[in-house]
């Protein structure tokens, strides 16, 4: 059984910042990617950031330079410390944990946190 666990949403003023924790648990091994994405209403889920087991990370272009994803392979922990919070950031968020098991690969997706910025 594998969990996913995000924490650290709310409720947060424009120019605000918050951070966002993701805790992978449970029999799950070999993961490579671990990120987050976000769904608004109505819209589709999108990738907010990224980052593989090496430390690479990539961006949405609309959080670069705004956000910053970190992440602690020894914890299968990801974090996303969102900064100068926008209005059209308020989504909820998602965690997605990404690797490989034999030929194969999974993907699994936390329970979602919200995010709401008020303009």
């Amino acid at each position: 059984q594998v969990q996913v666990v995000e924490s650290g949403g709310g409720l947060v003023q424009a120019g605000g910042s918050l951070r966002l924790s993701c805790a992978a648990s449970g029999r799950i091994f070999s993961i490579r990617n671990m990120g987050w994405y976000r769904q608004a209403p109505g819209e589709q889920r999108e990738l907010v950031a990224r980052i593989t087991s090496g430390g690479i990370t990539n961006y949405a272009d609309s959080v670069k330079g705004r956000f910053t994803i970190s992440r602690d392979n020894a914890k299968n922990t990801v974090y996303l410390q969102m900064n100068s919070l926008k209005p059209e950031d308020t989504a909820v968020y998602y965690c997605n944990v990404h690797g490989t098991r034999g030929l194969g690969e999974y993907d699994y997706w936390g329970q979602g946190t919200q995010v709401t910025v008020s303009s």
